[in-house]
């Protein structure tokens, strides 16, 4: 535990320090370019990316790092997991909602989370039996328990209408209050208490992972759509919820 409360602190600290990297670039002229799969791609996020990797190797010499950017770069199976602007799409239009996302994954579970938001100020953090703060400040999740209370997320809701629309058409009408998002800052709404939950698809490790485990940390419940623990190999559709039993109305929701 020790070491996890170290390893935890180090990480809010390298979080913290590459906000200067990615602001010194955001509501500036930008090259935006796309990769293979069409998301696109900024120097900002290369930038940092490698300002992270550079302090995670100085901290932690020899351990491996997944990162969004710049793949993967050593062989263990524990490994700090990295995505420097995790929605790039809010950063290059001058959204404020982009964030950085930083990751412990130990034992094939997430064991230390960081959600890092530069332009609002906050830092999200929280690691397995510590609980999760904010800017150092405790949070927790809500104690709602039923889902026609809930204040519900649909997160990337174009692309689930498209490609799950039998599942979209149920949550658009679910809950007492909807909104449509996208990226981390939902699911760091929920773990504050602010949001109930959350439903996201089509999700990377690095997307879903570090805020599993701020979630978590935070007393929230985080899965796939079949109630399963999260890990590299999930296939990027998750729950995100305050309590136990709103997770369990947002299982029957999914189902086909």
């Amino acid at each position: 535990m020790t070491d996890l409360h170290s390893r935890l602190d180090t990480a809010r600290q390298i979080a913290a320090a590459a906000s200067a990297v990615a602001m010194a670039h955001f509501r500036r002229p930008l090259d935006v370019t796309s990769k293979p799969d069409d998301s696109p791609v900024t120097i900002a996020d290369q930038k940092t990316e490698q300002a992270i990797r550079t302090a995670l190797l100085a901290a932690f010499p020899g351990e491996t790092i997944l990162g969004e950017e710049f793949g993967q770069t050593g062989t263990q199976d524990d490994m700090w997991i990295v995505d420097p602007i995790d929605g790039t799409r809010s950063f290059i239009t001058g959204l404020p909602l982009f964030g950085m996302l930083l990751c412990y994954l130990s034992d094939g579970a997430p064991q230390l989370g960081v959600i890092n938001m530069p332009a609002l100020g906050e830092l999200y953090a929280g690691a397995r039996g510590t609980g999760a703060t904010l800017n150092g400040t405790p949070i927790t999740v809500s104690a709602c328990r039923d889902l026609s209370s809930a204040r519900l997320f649909l997160n990337e809701a174009d692309r689930m209408a498209v490609e799950a629309p039998a599942q979209f058409s149920r949550l658009v009408t679910a809950g007492a209050l909807r909104r449509l998002g996208a990226d981390c800052y939902p699911h760091a709404l929920v773990a504050s208490g602010h949001a109930d939950a959350v439903v996201d698809y089509g999700l990377q490790p690095y997307d879903y992972l570090p805020v599993a485990a701020v979630v978590e940390a935070a007393g929230g419940v985080m899965t796939d759509w079949w109630g399963q623990p999260l890990s590299l190999n999930s296939d990027g559709r998750t729950l995100t919820a305050a309590t136990a039993e709103l997770h369990a109305d947002l299982l029957e929701m999914v189902q086909p």
